[in-house]
């Protein structure tokens, strides 16, 4: 099979999953008001009493911000991946003459787009809510990257529970500890202010890294190793996922 062949095969199945999506925006739109109602309160409730060392909370915050809006909106991909695995869609899809890959990476590519839409939202709500960036176009080029980066990661992430769980609430509860990461991390407050062991953690688990990341393309600061090791750990586990999918896809065609 050509790649072209595979290329027009995706094309067609992600447009079929985009078509679905855009009959349900409140999909997107229920992705996007959970962190928009926690960034609220982040910033008008809880904000004076948190001591971040900005003068502009939302500007530190937006970034974990961000990253919740990713982990939020895969459980979607499950979600819908799930439906269409006990739909019998897929086996209508493989007595086609179709690449059997490009069935997964329609799902991929809907969450890819579903997800950058739910990021634009939030971040509109955070420019009315003060969020101002000093970064040019390069440093924007390089938050709309990881953000990219990520979400693949987190995506493909998403297809495992999607392709094996036996219930829809297990194949869309998964996300929950990927939502709750950012809250062990630098997202709302610095980690220095944490106590030792907690602090170990938040500085070694793959969240603050990228947060750190973003905040600084955001604001102009040099971006160190900090978004090295971020795009490490987005390899990684964009790997270590795609491949532990796809073992699952293979044993579910068997």
């Amino acid at each position: 099979m050509t790649a072209t062949h595979i290329v027009g095969d995706t094309a067609v199945l992600t447009g079929r999953s985009l078509r679905h999506i855009s009959r349900s925006l409140d999909t997107i739109i229920t992705t996007a008001v959970t962190p928009i109602a926690m960034m609220l309160l982040f910033v008008y409730v809880l904000g004076g009493a948190i001591n971040s060392g900005s003068d502009n909370y939302v500007t530190y915050l937006l970034p974990g911000i961000l990253v919740i809006t990713i982990a939020s909106g895969i459980s979607y991909t499950a979600y819908r991946l799930f439906l269409d695995m006990q739909s019998g869609i897929f086996e209508r899809f493989h007595s086609m003459p179709i690449a059997r890959s490009s069935v997964l990476w329609a799902h991929v590519l809907t969450s890819l787009v579903a997800n950058l839409t739910s990021l634009v939202v939030v971040v509109l709500v955070a420019l009315a809510m003060g969020f101002r960036s000093s970064a040019g176009v390069l440093a924007w080029l390089g938050v709309a990257g990881i953000l990219v980066l990520l979400t693949l990661a987190l995506t493909w992430i998403a297809v495992i529970p999607g392709l094996t769980a036996k219930t829809i609430d297990g194949a869309s509860a998964f996300a929950y500890p990927l939502i709750f990461l950012p809250f062990i991390s630098s997202a709302f407050v610095p980690t220095a202010t944490m106590p030792g062991p907690v602090r170990w953690f938040a500085e070694n688990q793959p969240v603050t890294s990228i947060v750190n990341s973003l905040r600084n393309l955001f604001t102009g600061r040099p971006v160190g190793t900090e978004l090295w090791i971020g795009l490490a750990w987005c390899v990684v586990i964009l790997v270590a996922a795609y491949l532990f999918a796809m073992l699952a896809y293979r044993r579910k065609l068997t």
